[in-house]
């Protein structure tokens, strides 16, 4: 069964394809895990992970006391996750990660995350 016939609408399929071309060429390892993001129509989700062995080394999401408790908008909530990876990571002692944007386009939510990633001490 295609890719095509699972998905039921266009966007997604859209998304999908892209996803599957970045994910030929990003590889994450322990060393240098791939952070991957997961946007929802009202969470956003980030974890580093291990494709070497399968691993979720560090993930966390918009739904997290420390981020669900403020009243901001989504940019803002995906800087503050952003932030909450990059500590998280520095606790794991990860300094460098390869960012896959999991399909989506790299602005608004997306770019908001990483740049507080970054301002968080992480290297993408």
């Amino acid at each position: 069964m295609s890719l095509e016939m699972k998905v039921k609408n266009r966007k997604e399929y859209r998304r999908l394809k892209i996803k599957r071309r970045i994910r030929k060429k990003v590889n994450g390892a322990a060393d240098r895990p791939r952070m991957t993001v997961f946007r929802s129509n009202k969470q956003i989700y980030v974890q580093l992970i291990d494709d070497k062995n399968g691993h979720t080394l560090v993930a966390a999401s918009s739904r997290e006391e420390q981020v669900a408790s403020q009243k901001v908008n989504k940019i803002e909530q995906a800087a503050l996750v952003g932030k909450l990876i990059a500590s998280k990571a520095k606790e794991a002692g990860i300094e460098e990660v390869v960012f896959d944007r999991n399909g989506y386009l790299y602005h608004g939510r997306v770019k908001s995350l990483a740049d507080a990633a970054r301002e968080g001490g992480l290297k993408l």
